[in-house]
């Protein structure tokens, strides 16, 4: 959706508690329906990650940038260069600010940005957002944090990777302590901070972040559906109809707990020869894990419809990562139609109910993810009885539901703000907050 270049602040505004062919229905605002309509609200979204790049941050930042257009706020999207090629598209991105970026050591398909403080106060202070929205915290991040509090303006964020657990498995352990002690003063300078469930909330509250609010991620439920299921694509494995395709979709890296991937997949195939684990994504720990499973299939990176056809395609998903904040793949493989064996913990957690749609395995409990993916792995009638369940359970998870929890955020944090826009609280914030209660 298009949107007209930001204006400084009108005092023209429409009421959306009352009709708008009611002239009277709205004082002390003066209503002209030829004048361009504002949008609801002006947004700054500063991400270091975006599609085309290929990872749950930048898809679930994507979905919320394109969902806020749906629903007429006004977006302004910064985030790096990503090739030289870069540019914003006339037809989509209107409001599209490029940054800097440097390749991530080891993940050379990703970019964080390098830092612009001036060049955010400068663009900020031409076109003032209604409030900032941060959702990475690398080095763009801080400067647009930091670009915020200089210019007045409200600034949430989210917290959405466990970096401080990362560094253990890169063995930089040394660095949990200062990577926690950063990202606890990001956080505690933004006004709100958002995160996906509960159990993560209570976590950081005790490691000292504050001004916490839990907002769920939404699912596709039309695009990671059971009926993209393709036979071509099954015979492109190697399997029969009545074969078992194991899947498994995230990043090949060490903190994703790809050792118990294996050894799983090694006493499935003990039971099942003819089954077939299913790779999809890449990273570090690629070639370790074809090491470990020969017979797997390694499809790389997939997006679009085709990863849709891969989750719909395959029988049983593995999830065996304790590192995750959330972890975009779970909710992806139970909207699919796929029973899910996963750990007690993020998403999983959340949303799988223990034996009834899905399998959660206790962290501490040796043996019990094993165990759990190998049950599934026989039992064709109670895999497909818990994956119509998941997807069942599923289609409440859509992202209009999980817009409408960002925007009662933004509306609590326009009231308490800094230095709020009075014609804006006035116009605004109120009925959404009475449409969030």
């Amino acid at each position: 959706m298009n949107h007209p270049e930001w204006q400084p602040t009108d005092t023209r505004f429409i009421n959306p508690t009352e009709p708008t062919h009611n002239h009277q229905a709205a004082p002390p605002f003066v209503i002209d329906e030829l004048a361009p309509r504002r949008p609801l609200w002006r947004i700054a979204m500063v991400t270091e990650t975006y599609p085309p790049e290929i990872n749950g941050v930048a898809n679930t930042v994507a979905q919320v940038v394109e969902g806020l257009r749906r629903r007429d706020h006004g977006v302004q999207l910064v985030r790096p260069r990503q090739t030289a090629l870069d540019a914003p598209d006339p037809a989509r991105d209107v409001n599209l600010k490029l940054t800097q970026g440097l390749a991530i050591p080891m993940y050379k398909h990703l970019r964080m940005g390098l830092p612009c403080k001036n060049a955010l106060v400068k663009l900020w202070t031409v076109r003032r957002p209604d409030l900032v929205h941060i959702a990475t915290e690398g080095p763009l991040g801080w400067s647009a944090l930091q670009a915020a509090i200089k210019l007045k303006l409200p600034v949430c964020s989210d917290f959405r990777t466990n970096f401080q657990a990362y560094s253990q498995f890169y063995g930089i352990g040394w660095l949990q302590k200062p990577i926690m002690a950063y990202l606890r003063k990001f956080h505690n300078a933004c006004d709100c901070t958002m995160v996906p469930t509960q159990t993560l909330a209570s976590e950081l509250e005790r490691a000292g972040i504050k001004r916490l609010a839990v907002v769920a991620r939404g699912i596709d439920t039309h695009r990671f559906a059971p009926d993209k299921r393709s036979d071509d694509l099954r015979r492109q494995w190697g399997l029969a109809p009545q074969d078992v395709a194991v899947l498994h979709v995230g990043r090949l890296a060490p903190e994703k707990n790809l050792v118990e991937l294996a050894a799983t997949y090694q006493r499935i195939r003990q039971i099942q020869p003819r089954s077939r684990l299913i790779v999809v994504g890449d990273g570090p720990s690629r070639s370790y894990l074809q090491a470990q499973c020969p017979y797997a299939v390694f499809a790389g990176f997939q997006s679009g419809e085709a990863l849709a056809r891969h989750y719909a395609s395959s029988d049983l998903f593995l999830f065996p990562s304790l590192t995750e904040t959330y972890g975009n793949v779970v909710p992806e493989a139970m909207a699919s139609g796929l029973a899910v064996v996963a750990f007690d913990a993020a998403a999983a957690g959340l949303l799988i109910q223990h034996r009834q749609n899905g399998g959660l395995a206790a962290p501490a409990e040796p043996g019990a993810f094993a165990h759990l993916a190998v049950e599934l792995s026989v039992q064709h009638t109670l895999r497909r009885a818990w994956g119509e369940r998941a997807r069942e359970n599923m289609l409440a998870h859509n992202w209009e539901a999980v817009l409408c929890g960002v925007e009662a955020v933004y509306a609590a944090m326009l009231v308490q703000a800094r230095s709020p826009q009075p014609e804006f609280a006035q116009a605004w914030v109120a009925p959404h907050l009475a449409k969030a209660d």
